[in-house]
């Protein structure tokens, strides 16, 4: 570093701090929010400081010094978050008569209250999913309405409120033989599920959607709140979605069958949250996708919160993100099939 002109020296002082930050990262998803709140809010910026110490060795690279291997250790340390941000393989997609697909879309109401101005995007919606026909779709912030209608689907939905009554659904192409609620208390979130007949299996579908940050596309909240308000509201949140995860942690231990979980986890893929949902279930982006994972409309950074996890008994044969701007969330879809 005796080596090194001034600025270069200011510039490797702030590498170490932002390498340090994200070595953090690796070990926090270990950390309950309930214990470590405002620690567990550092998950929040991983793909943050991913691509900030993408920067620092591509900035050493360029001057041949052997600083590099500061941010090059330790994006080597964690590259399996790497590969949660992005996937450097071009995507699977294997072409197979026998699998089925599953689509997860946060629809933000269909737009009920002109976040988008712009006239008929729920019909847009609508029109983008029959388009599409997942065979299974699993829907957050549905709403009810005439002009909404998936056609040719068995449909389990729980919504409540008193405005604007909303909640969660789940449409399925294969016959619903059972179906259910964890209710969350004081809040509208909660984990609807149903079990569906394909061929000879059963198959349990749960449709998770955690408490909400309430931080939007723009980041309007991160501007109108002083830090100390908003990191006490994000790990209010974490710590609710701690609890949440436990109740339904409760329901997915005592499941007998072949699961898939869809959902808006309202946190990343470094988070406790994801971990303790995951547990060895595959990750269709991680297995199959390609590119940034961004599944909400977060200006600043990629931000992927939204996920379609399976068991092992199922194969993954493609993942998409369709960059379909008529949420704050884009719809994902997997396809799968039963080994």
């Amino acid at each position: 570093m005796k080596k090194l002109k001034l600025l270069d020296k200011l510039v490797f002082i702030v590498n170490i701090v932002f390498a340090i930050l994200l070595l953090l990262s690796y070990i926090l998803p270990y950390f309950e929010p309930k214990k470590f709140a405002l620690l567990s809010v550092l998950s929040l910026t991983v793909p943050l400081l991913i691509i900030v110490n993408v920067l620092f060795f591509t900035y050493w690279l360029l001057k041949a010094k052997r600083q590099l291997l500061l941010s090059a250790i330790v994006l080597l340390v964690g590259y399996g978050y790497l590969t949660s941000l992005y996937k450097f393989t071009a995507s699977k997609t294997i072409d197979d008569g026998n699998d089925f697909s599953v689509m997860n879309y946060n629809v933000r109401l269909f737009n009920v209250f002109k976040w988008i101005p712009e006239e008929g995007i729920d019909k847009k919606i609508v029109a983008f999913v029959n388009e599409k026909q997942p065979d299974i779709l699993s829907i957050q912030e549905y709403r009810r309405d005439e002009d909404i209608r998936l056609d040719g689907y068995y449909k389990f939905e729980v919504i409540s409120g008193e405005k604007v009554k909303n909640g969660q659904a789940i449409f399925s192409k294969f016959p619903i033989v059972n179906s259910g609620s964890i209710e969350f208390k004081n809040t509208y979130n909660n984990v609807i599920f149903i079990d569906v007949i394909k061929g000879s299996d059963t198959i349990r579908v749960y449709n998770v959607h955690l408490q909400s940050m309430k931080i939007d596309a723009n980041g309007d909240a991160l501007t109108k709140e002083s830090s100390e308000n908003l990191f006490r509201k994000v790990s209010n949140t974490f710590t609710m979605q701690q609890s949440q995860t436990e109740l339904f942690l409760q329901h997915k231990n005592k499941c007998p069958y072949k699961m898939i979980i869809c959902g808006d986890f309202n946190n990343t893929a470094y988070s406790y949250v994801y971990k303790e949902i995951k547990g060895n279930l595959q990750d269709a982006f991680v297995e199959a996708g390609n590119g940034f994972g961004k599944s909400f409309n977060f200006k600043f950074f990629p931000v992927r919160i939204d996920f379609i996890l399976v068991d092992k008994a199922f194969e993954i044969n493609s993942f998409k993100t369709f960059d379909v701007p008529l949420s704050d969330h884009y719809p994902i879809m997997s396809r799968i099939k039963i080994h």
